[in-house]
């Protein structure tokens, strides 16, 4: 794309989630005419505002990493710098074995420093096996190694299970003996393989990050909810002269000698370069005529669905615990993985109307698929089951919404990265294209943005952006409780 590179060139970007959004943002900055094409009919994505009972809430995702400067950027960038919000309380519980406990602190994506820092959520032998990683001989990691097995192999099965299990599983809605250390939490992979034992490859982190003297929350939220970030980076690419055709899927991606060509409904669009942002499913089937190697590897890549319950309550009806919620380890056999008390999280959404609060639940991991079947009546009746045993509220709620994310969250299993790797290679060998999103380099907010900054700059010739994702995924964290 050599024409874009100058900032003459037409590019094409296949989906109008913020990925997508994201990175006709970019190519505009950069000087490029830009055509976004969506599907569906509403830009956003996973990435959804909505309202219950009269009060504005997030459907989707509801906060963002901060500590990365990507998603944080780009909200200032589109207008949205004076209403981010910080959440109002970062304390959240684990509901295991019957109780709400504390969510613990010192620990590494649920992987502790020290024992003592799980006291008084694992049992005594679930600590005294945490001791042990100290005198186990080193473990290899590898290329890569699934994150719950390696850590079930330090430090015993229930950190795994009670505390890394649920953390992870907030993130992907996946299992935490599948998924890919190097790839969900690479920061702990490269740490493991310094140091002889887990432990310290844990207090290494927890010492550089002390270092770092870094302040300030680590998740933010935006007044009105995330859901707003793609209308606004959407608005604004269309005030910087960019056009977004919703209602307009797709459907077949051919190469020529003039270029690109993008049928979409009826009609061929001609461009210089194409960033392909959408799934992998869809991904696959517009590759799989000029990069049938890259179609054939993201065809490859699994999903795991979920289902958020909105509920809202009068606050008189009500006493829920302190804190932003909790978060539940799928050993307990309970249906809900999550619980948000977004009232008390987020004050923008408890002061839309004090007689009203808001709790959101999530349900769905990868692989169970049964209770996703169930209608929304089943799966409200389940949320409230759930809450009543966790919390004792027993109160009829006054309104209620179930949001379906069907295939929703891109899986990281073994081996992920090099999948990554061969993609991007295999597309790498046509001109003028570029692949990003969730599927690629992280699932959360930062993760896509970075990776479709890093797509539109390897369009224009800089591939520093593809090499620095390559060398160090965006770790995705759990925004304290809840999705």
């Amino acid at each position: 794309m050599s024409a874009t590179g100058t900032g003459t060139g037409h590019v094409v970007v296949i989906g109008a989630g913020i990925a997508g959004l994201a990175a006709a943002h970019r190519a505009l900055a950069r000087g490029a005419r830009v055509t976004v094409l969506e599907a569906a009919g509403r830009v956003g994505g996973k990435l959804l505002p909505g309202e219950i009972a009269g009060l504005r809430v997030d459907l989707g995702a509801e906060s963002m990493l901060a500590r990365r400067p990507e998603a944080v950027g780009l909200a200032r960038e589109v207008g949205l710098g004076d209403r981010l919000r910080t959440p109002s309380t970062a304390t959240a519980s684990i509901w295991t074995r019957d109780a709400l406990r504390p969510m613990p602190k010192g620990h590494v994506m649920g992987v502790p420093g020290t024992a003592e820092a799980l006291s008084g959520l694992l049992t005594a032998e679930g600590l005294a096996r945490i001791e042990r990683d100290a005198v186990l001989p080193p473990t290899e990691v590898g290329d890569d190694v699934a994150v719950g097995e390696y850590v079930a192999a330090r430090m015993g099965r229930e950190v795994v299970d009670r505390l890394v299990e649920p953390l992870l599983g907030g993130v992907y809605a996946g299992d935490a003996y599948r998924l890919s250390l190097r790839s969900a939490v690479p920061q702990l992979y490269q740490a493991a393989r310094a140091h002889d034992t887990l432990t310290a490859a844990v207090r290494a982190l927890q010492a550089k990050a002390a270092e770092a003297g870094q302040t300030g929350p680590v998740f933010l939220g935006i007044e009105g909810g995330v859901g707003t970030l793609p209308l606004a980076v959407a608005d604004s690419v269309r005030a910087r002269g960019g056009e977004i055709l919703t209602g307009t899927p797709a459907r077949e991606l051919r190469r020529d000698a003039d270029g690109w060509r993008v049928s979409a409904g009826d009609r061929v669009l001609r461009a210089d370069a194409v960033v392909v942002a959408v799934p992998a499913p869809a991904a696959s089937a517009l590759l799989r005529a000029e990069a049938p190697a890259a179609a054939a590897e993201l065809a490859a890549v699994e999903y795991a669905s979920m289902a958020l319950i909105t509920l809202a309550y009068r606050r008189a009806d009500t006493a829920l615990p302190a804190g932003s919620g909790f978060l539940v380890p799928p050993v307990d056999g309970r249906s809900i993985k999550a619980a948000t008390f977004a009232s008390q999280k987020w004050g923008w959404v408890g002061a839309q109307d004090p007689d009203l609060l808001v709790v959101r639940t999530s349900v769905g991991r990868h692989g169970e698929s049964e209770i996703l079947r169930r209608d929304d009546d089943a799966l409200t009746a389940v949320a409230r089951h759930d809450l009543r045993a966790a919390t004792g509220l027993d109160a009829e709620p006054v309104a209620g919404r179930v949001t379906r994310w069907t295939d929703g969250l891109p899986q990281y299993p073994v081996g992920h990265h090099a999948r990554v790797a061969r993609v991007r290679e295999h597309v790498a060998k046509l001109p003028g294209l570029a692949v990003c999103g969730a599927q690629y380099d992280g699932v959360g907010i930062p993760a896509c943005v970075a990776s479709a900054h890093a797509a539109v700059d390897q369009l224009g010739g800089d591939l520093a952006g593809v090499r620095e994702l390559t060398a160090n995924p965006v770790q995705s964290l759990h925004g304290g409780a809840g999705e």
